[in-house]
């Protein structure tokens, strides 16, 4: 089965049971134990290779567990902390993780609900798990960025430093997305001066303000909805023409009776999909904010 399609699988799980699910011990038998056995192919029944309540004392604290512990040769690679499905996530969440980061060889963990995963690494002191975490997934809005960076934790491509490598990037890029995601919903009054100035002559004065608050907003909405217009455009016009044949002669024949209806193969599917798009191009920026 293609990556893609056990994320798929696995979200049209969650989408069917979740509202059976009342405890986090119910979230990461139905939810994150077929994340990390299917998605990212580490077998949770094999303990060498992943284990659950994993123990690490740490000075006075004994007896401490974080929810698994995935191993590749021996060495702790990733910590996986777990809540509730439906609970939100914050970094008050993460506080085992946090413990446990800097005495193991993991520099990987993740902060999960069974439906969204948050990971984290030590990009801004070694051994010192982040309060960002560098990359986000949503596993019911797929954001298909995330997928390949997703594919380097599985067992079978893990590599940390390629990991930690692209980190950087991916955790700034995402908190760009989140900014520009709240400007285009809500601009604050800094966005608001920065427009109003290099559209505006006269002073920007308080009502100036109030009236670019909207305008901005309105602008936004529109430069994101003629971007999905265009690229519904450019699907319903892309072409896939018929192969040509080649006369005896060397010369290439066109198909006989070709029109341009002819030359338009659009599916249902995504004909569907550009049209839930067209009809709603901010959600996705806006659920971005969250």
């Amino acid at each position: 089965m293609e990556f893609i399609e056990k994320l798929n699988s696995l979200a049209a799980k969650i989408r069917q049971q979740a509202g059976a699910i009342q405890t986090e011990e119910a979230t990461k038998n139905a939810f994150v134990m077929p994340f990390i056995n299917s998605v990212l192919g580490y077998d949770v029944f094999d303990p060498t290779e992943v284990t659950p309540e994993y123990v690490c004392d740490i000075g006075t604290k004994k007896g401490e567990k974080i929810d698994y512990a995935i191993l590749k040769n021996g060495e702790v690679q990733i910590l996986v902390e777990c809540k509730k499905i439906g609970e939100p996530l914050c970094i008050n969440h993460a506080g085992q993780l946090f413990r446990y980061f800097h005495v193991t060889n993991a520099r990987i963990s993740i902060l999960t609900n069974g439906q969204v995963y948050k990971f984290f690494t030590d990009l801004d002191a070694p051994n010192k798990m982040d309060e960002k975490p560098f990359l986000e997934l949503d596993l019911l809005d797929i954001d298909e960025h995330a997928v390949p960076e997703l594919v380097k934790l599985t067992k079978s491509a893990f590599d940390v430093e390629s990991i930690i490598s692209a980190a950087g990037e991916l955790k700034f890029i995402g908190q760009i997305k989140k900014v520009i995601a709240t400007q285009f919903s809500a601009p604050d009054d800094d966005f608001i001066k920065f427009i109003a100035s290099r559209v505006y002559d006269g002073m920007i004065t308080q009502k100036v303000r109030e009236q670019f608050k909207e305008l901005t907003r309105k602008a936004s909405v529109q430069f994101l909805s003629d971007q999905v217009n265009d690229r519904l455009k450019s699907a319903m016009n892309g072409a896939v023409q018929p192969a040509p044949t080649v006369a005896d002669s060397g010369d290439i024949v066109k198909p006989e009776n070709e029109s341009e209806e002819d030359k338009v193969l659009t599916t249902i599917e995504e004909m569907e999909c550009c049209y839930a798009l067209k009809i709603d191009p901010l959600s996705r920026v806006m659920r971005a904010e969250n």
